[in-house]
């Protein structure tokens, strides 16, 4: 048992990362009761969707299972009343000062942990009393660092300058890279973009088909100017990118991005206009499988590498 495992009650030191329109209850409880911990994505929920995706979760697994959070959502305040009134156990905060909600978390007995992209957020969210901090690099999908630090270099930084458990993400989705995270001195790992292509996920076939049939390449970070986020290159980033070559604002930007454009590509299946995020990972996603089967692979590679690698240094 490691830090992570011990901290979460999982078999596993792996958490699915809580992706929008992705981690719904079936994908959460999938993933908790195969050995990781499960979260529900809450960031494409509306109140109410939230406290129906939790009851369904409870029902579907007696494991623990945790809910993301991102912090800049704007009913911020009726989503934590809901994660009170229905007793999650464990919280993982993101995009925003930690210090905002976690003490009142941590009186409750709530786990929590706090997604960071440099060692600076990484101390204020050690400060503000987390349980762990979630170091996610620059390869990850979706709303992203702005320094473009990589998980290589990131998991190690932050190691030196925080005494919590750190966990890896962005780039992780085999055993062999697992192995890697685990190797720089990781407590834990979390995986998105694998899990966002299985049966269980609550994306578009047509999204996952995209993600299955693309090539390394074929993600890109842009729009900083708002918030960096990696996504599949598509009609819509040709939009995107064709705006950058004339020379644009902040505002047409945002106009181009409008609203529930995440929602077009994931969850509606527009693989031409919406927006397709997903990490650089993707490119070694060669199927959709289960859950049960993702995990066990994962863990069966992970255990392989492990032991050709001591045998090679042997």
């Amino acid at each position: 048992m490691n830090n992570i495992t011990g901290l979460l009650g999982i078999k596993y030191p792996i958490i699915q990362a809580g992706m929008v329109w992705c981690s719904g209850w079936k994908l959460a409880s999938a993933a908790s009761n195969n050995g990781a911990l499960g979260v529900l994505g809450a960031g494409s929920m509306y109140p109410e969707v939230l406290r129906e995706h939790i009851q369904k979760c409870k029902k579907a697994t007696k494991n623990p299972f945790a809910v993301n959070i991102p912090l800049f959502y704007p009913q911020i305040e009726e989503l934590f009343e809901i994660l009170f009134e229905e007793g999650v156990k464990v919280v993982i905060t993101s995009g925003g000062n930690p210090g905002l909600y976690t003490q009142k978390m941590k009186k409750l007995g709530i786990i929590v942990l706090h997604v960071i992209a440099n060692t600076k957020f990484a101390k204020k969210a050690e400060d503000a009393g987390v349980d762990a901090v979630i170091a996610e690099g620059f390869e990850a999908g979706g709303h992203n660092g702005r320094d473009e630090t990589t998980t290589m270099c990131l998991v190690p930084s932050i190691l030196q300058h925080v005494s919590i458990p750190v966990v890896a993400a962005g780039g992780i989705a085999t055993g062999e890279t697992m192995l890697a995270a685990m190797s720089l001195g990781a407590h834990g790992v979390q995986i998105g973009s694998r899990f966002a292509i299985s049966k269980e996920s609550s994306a578009h076939e047509l999204f996952k088909s995209y993600v299955v049939n693309s090539k390394d390449g074929d993600t890109v970070l842009t729009l900083k100017e708002l918030a960096p986020v990696r996504m599949l290159k598509n009609d819509f980033y040709q939009q995107v990118l064709a705006l950058y070559q004339k020379g644009t604002s902040r505002e047409e930007l945002s106009r181009l991005l409008g609203r529930g454009r995440i929602k077009k590509g994931i969850f509606e299946g527009d693989v031409h206009e919406g927006n397709l995020e997903i990490g650089q990972i993707s490119a070694v996603i060669q199927s959709v499988e289960s859950v049960a089967d993702i995990i066990r692979k994962i863990i069966t590679d992970y255990e392989s590498a492990k032991s050709n690698l001591f045998s090679f240094n042997d």
